[in-house]
This record gives C-alpha cells, sequence and structure tokens, in this order.
C-alpha cells in the first residue's frame, strides 16, 4: 500500500502559521497548561519555548517524528524531568517543575512508551507501589481487584507473576491498566498500542473514549495517523523540539499530516515490490517448537516475507527460534545447506541478523555508543592484523547513521538517550552492517514515526534487492500488505495460509486469522481463566516471600546433612553441638540478613566483617566485670552509635558520591579496620561472664538470639512483600531509572539499606562479643565472604531485585551444619573450603534448573 503524493495544501516545508484548532467539545479552562518549556541536554536542544493546553474531556493528539521531542515534553509533565526554563499550570497553580509523587498527586498518570514496570515485582506489587494507597485496598486484598483491572484492558495474566516474565504486549496493558486505575484528571499514553494486537487496541480505545467522556483529559502520543482520526478531537504537531501548531486531523490528508510532521513532502510509504521470482535461501522444514508444530516455508533472495496472526498463536517463537534464541526441532537450511541454531552466536555464524522487538531489553546495548551498536554485529569487517580498525569502524557506522537519518549529536551519542525510533534505526543498521544471508525483523517499526518507517521500509528493501532474505514479523497488517512479497497466516502454532501477490491484502489476512482461530476463544479464555485460578499449593504463603527456591528445599539439605553426620557420629545431634551450631549461625545470621538488605538494592557491603570486630572492640571497654547499667547502656549505644556512622558513610559514598558499592564498602571496610586496631592494638578487655550468659542464654539447645534472627527474618520477609518501603527496597534494586518514574525516592531507600545492613551487623557483633569474650580486633572480618555466600546460597541474584530473608538464615544454618560436620568427621580445613564452594556451585545449579522449569511453566 502506498501514499500517494497528492498535491498538499501544506507548503513544501512543512510549516503553516501556527494555527490553532478549537474541538467543539472544548469548554472552560484547560486544566494544564504548559508554558514556554524548554529542555537542553548539554548542547543538544530537546524541546525550545513550548506552549500547550490540555483541556478536560478532550483527547489530545501530538505527533512528531522520533527525537521530535514528545517523550522529553511528557516526562516534563509526569515529573519525571525538570525544564531548564519555562513553568507548568496545574488547576490553576503555577510551578516552575513538578516531581513524580507531585504530579501522581496532582492526577497526572502516564503509560510509558518503554513499560516503567520493576521486572522482581509482581503485577500486584507494581500497582501497589505506584498507586496512592487512598485509590486501591490493602495489598493483602490486592489480587481480586488488579485481576478486574486487568480484565478490564483485555489482559489475562495473574496478579503475582512476575512482570520480567511477560512478554512486552501484556505488559503494555499493566502499564494502561496502572493508568487507568489512578484517579487521574490528564491521562498522557505515549505509543500505547505498538505492541498490541487489534483487539486489544480496540479495547483499549473504547476505555480512552470512556475516560475522555467522564471528563478526563487524554494526551496520545502515535505515530499512526489512523489512530489519531479514530480517537483525537485535535493533533498537535511537535518539531525539531518545537510546537507547529494544532489542527483538526479530520480536515487533513495523510500525506498533510505526514508533510506537517516531517516537515517536507514524503512521496510514499512503501516501496516497490519485488518483479520477479526469488533465488533459492531460506528453507524451514517441519519446524517444531513448544508453541509451534511442523511449521514449513522458503524465504528466497530478494524477497521479503511476512508473518502474521493473532499474538500467541506462535510466530514470535518461529522468528527467535531462527535466531537461535529458542530450541527446535526439524531442518533449517540455507542454499541447501543445513543449519544448526542451537544459539545466537550460531545464527549469527550462518548469516542470520537478528532485530528483537523489544529494543530496549534486547536489541541495543544504552550506555554503548552508536558507533558501538551498529559496529557489534559486524566486528570482523573492521578488523586489521588481528586489531579494530576505529577510523573505518566509525567512518562506516557514520554512513549508514546518515543513511538511516538517526538524530543525534555524533555517534558517539549513548543510544540509551535517543528516542525510541531512532534506537530503532541503530538496531537495523547493526543488522545491514554485519551484511547477512537473513534479516529476521520482530516488529521492525514498533513506536517509529511515518517518516522514519519509509526510511526502514526503503532499507529492507533496498537489502533485499541486494540479495538478501528477509522475514518481517509485524502486528500491522497494512505493513505486511506494503511491505512483503509473500505472507504466511499462523494459527495455533502452525501456518494456516500463505498469501502472494495480489492476495497480500490486509482483509485476507484478516479473514485467515479469524477463520482460523474463531473457534478457539473459548479455549484461550478457559487457559486464562485456569492461570488465574492455580492450585492454592502452587501459591502458598510461604512463596510469597520465598527466594529463587522455597526454603523447604535448604530445610531439606539440612536435616539430610545432618543425618548423615549423625550416622557417622551419633554425637552431632547431641544438644551441646545444636546448641554451638545455632549460636554460630545467629552471629552469621544476623550479618547476612544485613548484607541481603544490601544485595536487593543492586549493592554489597564488604565492611560488615570488620564492622562485628569494631562492636567487639568497643563494647570489651564498656562490658566489664563490675560495670554499672550505665556503662552497659553506653557501650550499646556507642556501639549503635557507630554502625549507625557506617552505613551512612556507605550509603552516601554509593549514593551521594556515585562511588561503585565495592570500592564504597572497601573503603570503609580498611578505614574500620584502621579504627580497631588503634583502640585495640593488643587483645585485651575481658567481657563480664554474666554478660555472655545473657547474649548466649538457650532455652534447651535453642539460643534465645536464634529464635530473635528466626523472627526479624520472618518480619522482614513479610516487610519486603507486604510494606511499600519495603516493596520500594526491591523496586529499586530491580531497576532504579523505574523506581525513581514511579515516585520511590530510590537515593533514601538504597541508604537505609546500608544504614539497616550496618545495624544488623552490630547484632551480629554482640553475638561475636558472646563467642569471643574479649576485644580482639581481628575477630569477625570473615563474616564478609561468609554472609555474602549465605546470600548466594539463598538463591539470591546479586543484581538486586529480590531476596527471602528466611532462605537466607536457613542458607547460615548450612553452612555451619556443613563446617560442623567437616569438624565431627575430621576433615581438613581445604575440604571445609571446598564443602562450602560445592554448596554455592549446586544452589547456583538449582537456582537455573528451577528458573527454566518456570520458564516451562509459563509457557
Amino acid at each position: 500500500m502506498t501514499i500517494s503524493a497528492q498535491p498538499s495544501r501544506v507548503p513544501a516545508d512543512g510549516t503553516l502559521p501556527h494555527p490553532t484548532h478549537v474541538p467543539e467539545n472544548q469548554q472552560g479552562e484547560p486544566y494544564l497548561k504548559v508554558r514556554g518549556v524548554s529542555r537542553t541536554f548539554g548542547p543538544v536542544t530537546a524541546l525550545a519555548d513550548v506552549d500547550i493546553d490540555i483541556y478536560p474531556g478532550q483527547v489530545h493528539a501530538l505527533l512528531g517524528e522520533n527525537g521530535a521531542g514528545k517523550s522529553t515534553l511528557m516526562s516534563i509533565i509526569s515529573g519525571a524531568l525538570a525544564p531548564t526554563s519555562g513553568s507548568i499550570v496545574v488547576a490553576g497553580e503555577e510551578k516552575k517543575s513538578l516531581t513524580t509523587a507531585e504530579a501522581l498527586r496532582a492526577g497526572i498518570a502516564i503509560v510509558h512508551q518503554t513499560p516503567a514496570l520493576l521486572p522482581d515485582l509482581t503485577v500486584t506489587e507494581n500497582l501497589a507501589l505506584s498507586i496512592p494507597s487512598t485509590l486501591r485496598p490493602s495489598i493483602f486484598e490486592m489480587d481480586d481487584w488488579v485481576a478486574e483491572k486487568l480484565t478490564a484492558v483485555g489482559s489475562t495474566v495473574r496478579p503475582d507473576t512476575k512482570c520480567g516474565d511477560l512478554p512486552i504486549a501484556e505488559r503494555q496493558l499493566i502499564e494502561i491498566a496502572r493508568a487507568l486505575a489512578i484517579d487521574s484528571r490528564v491521562l498522557i499514553l505515549d505509543e500505547p498500542t505498538a505492541p498490541l494486537v487489534q483487539d486489544k487496541v480496540d479495547l483499549l480505545f473504547e476505555r480512552v473514549r470512556q475516560v475522555a467522556a467522564d471528563g478526563v483529559a487524554v494526551v496520545y502520543i502515535t505515530h499512526r495517523i489512523p489512530e489519531v482520526r479514530e480517537l483525537a478531537d485535535t493533533m498537535t504537531i511537535l518539531r525539531d523540539g518545537r510546537m507547529r501548531g494544532s489542527h483538526d486531523p479530520h480536515r487533513l490528508s495523510d500525506d498533510e499530516i505526514i508533510s506537517l510532521i516531517a516537515g517536507r513532502d514524503v512521496d510514499a510509504v512503501f516501496p516497490a515490490k519485488a518483479a520477479g521470482p526469488a533465488e533459492p535461501g531460506l528453507s524451514v522444514e517441519g519446524l517444531t517448537g513448544a508453541k509451534f508444530h511442523d511449521v514449513s516455508f522458503t524465504v528466497g533472495r530478494g524477497e521479503i516475507v511476512g508473518l502474521a496472526g493473532v499474538a500467541g498463536n506462535g510466530q514470535a517463537d518461529v522468528v527467535r527460534a531462527l535466531a537461535g534464541l529458542e530450541p527446535y526441532t526439524g531442518t533449517v537450511t540455507w542454499e541447501g545447506e543445513k543449519l544448526r541454531l542451537r544459539h545466537s552466536a550460531d545464527a549469527h555464524r550462518a548469516g542470520i541478523a537478528f532485530m528483537p522487538a523489544d529494543r530496549a531489553g534486547e536489541g541495543v546495548v544504552a550506555d554503548f555508543s552508536i558507533r558501538e551498536n551498529a559496529a557489534l554485529g559486524a566486528l570482523g569487517r573492521f578488523l586489521r592484523f588481528g586489531l579494530i580498525d576505529r577510523s573505518r569502524e566509525a567512518r562506516t557506522t557514520a554512513e549508514m547513521s546518515r543513511a538511516l537519518e538517526v538524530k543525534a549529536p555524533d555517534d558517539e551519542t549513548a543510544v540509551g538517550t535517543l528516542s525510541g525510533g531512532n534506537q530503532q534505526k541503530v538496531v537495523l543498521a547493526r543488522a545491514l552492517l554485519s551484511q547477512p544471508n537473513l534479516i529476521v525483523a520482530e516488529e521492525p517499526t514498533q513506536g517509529v514515526d511515518a517518516g522514519a518507517r519509509a526510511e526502514i521500509y526503503a532499507q529492507l528493501r533496498a537489502a533485499a534487492d541486494a540479495g538478501m532474505a528477509i522475514l518481517v514479523l509485524s502486528s500491522d497488517a497494512l505493513e505486511l500488505e506494503g511491505l512483503c512479497d509473500r505472507v504466511l497466516v499462523m494459527s495455533r502454532g502452525s501456518v494456516v495460509e500463505t498469501l502472494t501477490g495480489d492476495d497480500v491484502t490486509e482483509h485476507k489476512m484478516m479473514h485467515a486469522m479469524v477463520s482460523a482461530t474463531g473457534h478457539r476463544a473459548a479455549g484461550r479464555a478457559d487457559t486464562a481463566d485456569r492461570s488465574r485460578k492455580e492450585p492454592e499449593e502452587k501459591r502458598s504463603p510461604l512463596r510469597r516471600f520465598s527466594g529463587a527456591f522455597s526454603p523447604m528445599v535448604l530445610f531439606g539439605a539440612i536435616v539430610l546433612l545432618s543425618l548423615i553426620a549423625t550416622i557417622q557420629n551419633a554425637r552431632f545431634l547431641g544438644e551441646a553441638n545444636v546448641s554451638n551450631i545455632l549460636l554460630l549461625a545467629t552471629a552469621l545470621g544476623f550479618v547476612a540478613l544485613g548484607q541481603l538488605l544490601v544485595v536487593i538494592t543492586g549493592g554489597i557491603d564488604l565492611s560488615v566483617g570488620p564492622l562485628t570486630g569494631l562492636i567487639l572492640v568497643i563494647t570489651s571497654f564498656y562490658w566489664f566485670d563490675g560495670a554499672s547499667a550505665g556503662t552497659l547502656v553506653a557501650g550499646v549505644l556507642l556501639a549503635a552509635a557507630a554502625a549507625a556512622v557506617v552505613g551512612l558513610v556507605n550509603g552516601t559514598l554509593v549514593r551521594g558520591l556515585r562511588f561503585t558499592a565495592v570500592a564504597a564498602t572497601l573503603v570503609t571496610y580498611i578505614a574500620i579496620q584502621g579504627v580497631s586496631l588503634l583502640l585495640r592494638p593488643e587483645i585485651d578487655g575481658y567481657i563480664d561472664f554474666a554478660i555472655l550468659d545473657v547474649i548466649n542464654y538457650s532455652i534447651g539447645p535453642v539460643p534465645v538470639a536464634f529464635l530473635l534472627a528466626v523472627a526479624i527474618a520472618i518480619g522482614l520477609g513479610l516487610l519486603l512483600r507486604y510494606w511499600q518501603p519495603g516493596i520500594a527496597l526491591r523496586a529499586s534494586g530491580s531497576d532504579e531509572t523505574i523506581a525513581a518514574r514511579v515516585g520511590v525516592p530510590v537515593g533514601v531507600v538504597v541508604g537505609a539499606a546500608y544504614v539497616g545492613c550496618a545495624l544488623l551487623t552490630m547484632l551480629g557483633g554482640f553475638m561475636l562479643v558472646g563467642q569471643v569474650g574479649v576485644g580482639d580486633p581481628n575477630q569477625g572480618i570473615g563474616f564478609t565472604l561468609t554472609s555474602i555466600t549465605a546470600v548466594v546460597v539463598a538463591g539470591t541474584l546479586l543484581r538486586g531485585g529480590s531476596g527471602s530473608p528466611v532462605a537466607v538464615l536457613l542458607g547460615v544454618l548450612l553452612l555451619q551444619v556443613v563446617l560442623a560436620m567437616a569438624n565431627f568427621l575430621r576433615l581438613s580445613t581445604a575440604w571445609q573450603y571446598w564443602l562450602q564452594g560445592g554448596i554455592v556451585i549446586l544452589a547456583a545449579i538449582c537456582y537455573v534448573a528451577l528458573q527454566r522449569r518456570r520458564s516451562r511453566l509459563a509457557d
């Protein structure tokens, strides 16, 4: 399909004398007014003197090319960014800038182009974190409420599903459900339909009309002109960071709108299709995987073949199998030569370039420059005497950037700072620079403006004309109609129809989809229903605050090893040995629980070992025989103050001065150890035996302090799951940027984690006092590595975002049982280290296996 170059009423430069269209339903004062807002990023001006009025009850479309400033403007309105100059007037109150929390309180809700959901949090937890408590039930009662909100936007996911396990389309629906659940006065939708199939789009449009009718002001950002015509009362054009006027979308042709957006005439969207039959290229026979079976097709050289179908019918899995990202059986050949695509590296060696739909998660390395991202797939082209020729690399990538019109100050600009459409161009540049035999493009123009779409289509057709084979998966039937030479329609994991020539039309694609899948609608609903009514044993309360795997696994390992040791030596489970194991586990347990708080934020605290020694040294000056009650209390207060100072210093170095966690806590590690040696150059200062008896007091073989550690672990687990600050802590480690977007004060939260770690370490130091009984500055250093080991054994990922205090305490107990076994069995010190290392490796293997099992169950 081609948009014809009809005579346009728009001047050649795409400008008009800043018209202002007034919709018929515009009444009263605007709820939101933007006045003279500008925003610069260094030398780059993203917005310049922007004015816009947003009225209640209107759907106000905002159009512009990628990089025009739309998302920057919406980030300013929603509080994620502060303007360089200008002001925002909300309900008559003028502000120089808004914070995220202020925007939410003012009723401004936004659905981001890239879903702003925390991957390690469940759907319910994401909504609990970002929706004010006055607008939702208690988190203990939220699951049914969340399910209702999800159903309203057509989502069938379970509320207790982790968002990181969901495809981007489902995450987008959750974002929409969250925005609609807020009692919003302004609803900003930034490319909300990009990953959605048509039935979900229709449902979304119905909800948008409903909220607008209820008096909500809707700002709708899109690149799809039909959506503007269907929804918008008025549209405003933004180009090069400046407003170019408001228009009635029903009074301009597509050509005129595109010219206004681009600032130039765009002759055609789709290039001419291939003229003749394609040469042999890719051949797929009997391809079968988890979500597709017996799929056979060909893609010839010089041919663009499309994959169509309702989302979830296997087409995305087919392209990922060809990219080496999913296992399959069957035969894949290129020009008769069989390919084995077990990994993405196999696909790369076979000359297959993959363009993923999730460009932010899989397509680009955000911190790398445009040059580095574009060159990643073609480094072999730039080698000279085994080294990369930087000048050739820079020259070649610059030429490709210019050809695709990537908008950036230069090619050394970090890709993460670019708009979504420009990031997509970089993904395409990498694919083309690798000079592949086959390009597999999954949603190649998702979130891309009309002008950039035409450029991407032209580049794909030029690649086909140069002899490449192109396979395109798209949810946009019009795109497949205009671009592809052939289209394969998939349903229930199989190809149900192949369209060629004049039969490649949107109507015939939709007919094939409907006729093939219509009788499955009830079944699909039933499946979704079952996913929400999973048996209770699979969703027990214990799993709500478990780590990567159930604490019962660790408990079982402890019992098994204890029985093995008892068989070898009957005294292993004697009262004295059990009490000793639990005392040792209590000291390390407190430290490991503190370490967990920091690891959940994505950090690490190396200073915990020396800090326990410092606590021992401090108390040795105050807890001596015959000390008064005031002196004893003074020792406790000074130890607490020292721990709090250490936590504050660590937090300030990590968040305030942006030290890495390792560097920051290594500095404090050295400093604390120096202070301890300064206070106690030699071992001295014996603790009162009465105090040691209190610390080590037991009920039978169980120390009271161990029961306290268990209570703290359970309490922390509950707080991390059901308390807003606890969820915020996990959110900060899951994705700091997204957490900040939804109003989490990340700096404060991470700083509090380091203080909490230090205070829990102080408790571990008190337990060390009970074991050592004298001021020894060299005691406790080993707690640094053993606390990290316990956290890892508990299945906690060091990248942050999740963790189970109960599992950590069981991990500590498991390590102490192993050490006690080694002593009872008279094993050498080397064996003790080997056993601990083996447990860590086994835990990692179990974690990976469990994650794969969960993925299969999710499938």
